[in-house]
């Protein structure tokens, strides 16, 4: 990818998961990445697998004096930052459980949700912004979800928190791209990683497969590439936009996947006695 080479990346939640194979991508096309995870020794692990053009940091999404430590520590060790990737949000399995609906979440749970998902993605960007808006292309990228565009049956704090991120991706886009700075938010599909699996598992799988119209389900990899690309000279008149990458699950018809499992049939023609009006 174009513009990508000797760039300084940050990506938060880049230990494992869609982070790390944006860490992965971003210095295979020669760029060096700041991995800003709450868990510093995978965190670490990684950077020395990478090699000396990866950096470890730890960050806590939750507080931002450790967004601010987190860009400065990127600064001091690179001299210069060009990307932001927000990816870091809070999925454990036992938040994910307890995020259901406006009467039964606990207003603890809903704050948390937020300070992590939408002001840490903040924090990120408050601290970040001073010194991408000193490089030549520089670019902001931030996971949000499909859960922030439709409704679902549990997860009301984690589809709004997308919601919001999809939001801020908009102002800052407006806010700041007569000075060169873009940002975007990419839409994951169902991703097959390690952490993922803990939340979707048994047949919720093979719905979401049903729902999918490419032959597999996502992998972190997929995403990665998105995320690169944005940020890249090639990603150049992209901007303020919320891309799904998800094989294409939000594109179709309710019932399309009831069809995949039923003898119903299109008929091309009615027969006589049909009301087609």
């Amino acid at each position: 990818m174009k513009g990508i080479k000797d760039k300084v990346a940050i990506v938060t939640g880049g230990a494992s998961g869609i982070g790390a194979a944006a860490c992965r991508r971003f210095v295979e096309e020669g760029a060096q990445v700041v991995i800003a995870d709450i868990n510093i020794e995978v965190a670490r692990a990684l950077a020395q697998d990478i090699g000396s053009r990866a950096l470890a940091v730890q960050f806590d999404a939750e507080y931002v004096e450790s967004a601010e430590n987190m860009v400065n520590q990127a600064v001091e060790h690179f001299g210069k930052l060009d990307f932001l990737f927000n990816n870091a949000a809070l999925m454990s399995p036992d938040i994910i459980k307890r995020d259901t609906n406006p009467v039964d979440i606990d207003f603890n749970l809903w704050d948390k949700v937020m300070r992590v998902n939408v002001r840490g993605y903040l924090a990120g960007c408050k601290y970040a912004i001073p010194h991408l808006l000193k490089s030549s292309s520089p670019a902001i990228v931030m996971t949000a979800s499909g859960s922030g565009l439709l409704g679902d049956v549990a997860n009301i704090a984690y589809g709004a928190s997308k919601a919001a991120v999809m939001s801020m991706v908009r102002y800052i886009a407006t806010q700041y791209g007569k000075q060169g700075l873009r940002c975007n938010a990419v839409n994951p599909g169902l991703t097959r990683t390690e952490g993922g699996k803990k939340n979707v598992y048994g047949p919720m799988v093979q719905i979401m497969q049903n729902n999918t119209l490419s032959p597999r389900l996502g992998r972190a990899e997929d995403i990665a590439a998105m995320a690169v690309f944005l940020c890249s000279d090639d990603g150049y008149f992209i901007n303020a936009q919320s891309i799904s990458v998800d094989g294409g699950m939000l594109s179709h018809m309710p019932y399309f996947s009831d069809f995949l499992t039923s003898d119903i049939q299109w008929d091309l023609e009615p027969p006589p006695e049909a009301d087609t009006e």
